[in-house]
């Protein structure tokens, strides 16, 4: 039961510094940097940013998914994702999968090699560009987290 209590603790402080810091991200930093002229080069500066934020989130997602999984597997929890009612387990696992993807394969793989070819073509566009793909990534994260607490308290929406 301890074990259980330890990662559900983890699990949730890892989701509030990692949904927390995409919050951040989407709502402050990507706008004040589209404030910025154009010649302050604020792809740069998101790059420099966001570099290090993306080091954290990938320990901070690492670790979240771990201790989602060991909870699963303490709990037998796995039937779980046979039921309709447990939406949010598969949406959180959703979520989960699509931030790892980006984080560990996307972005260091493939996007930051186009995000720089074009930032020097047109910064305002790629600043855009994130800023939507952040707002929707935050959406759906908030949607999920919603819909984890409300239905891991036993609340079904349908």
């Amino acid at each position: 039961m301890e074990g259980l209590v330890l990662a559900r603790t983890v699990h949730v402080l890892g989701v509030v510094l990692w949904i927390g810091g995409v919050a951040l991200v989407t709502t402050v930093l990507l706008p004040a940097l589209r404030r910025l002229p154009v010649h302050d080069n604020p792809v740069a500066l998101f790059e420099r940013i966001e570099n290090r934020f993306a080091r954290q989130a990938r320990v901070i997602t690492l670790i979240t998914g771990l201790s989602g999984f060991y909870m699963l597997w303490a709990t037998n929890g796995w039937a779980r994702y046979l039921r309709l009612e447990s939406w949010w387990l598969h949406a959180m696992t959703f979520v989960w999968v699509l931030f790892s993807l980006v984080l560990f394969v996307l972005e260091p793989l493939i996007l930051r090699r186009r995000l720089h070819a074009r930032a020097r073509r047109d910064p305002e566009a790629v600043l855009s560009l994130l800023q939507r793909a952040h707002w929707l990534l935050l959406s759906i994260s908030l949607l999920t987290l919603a819909g984890a607490v409300a239905g891991s308290h036993g609340w079904i929406w349908f």
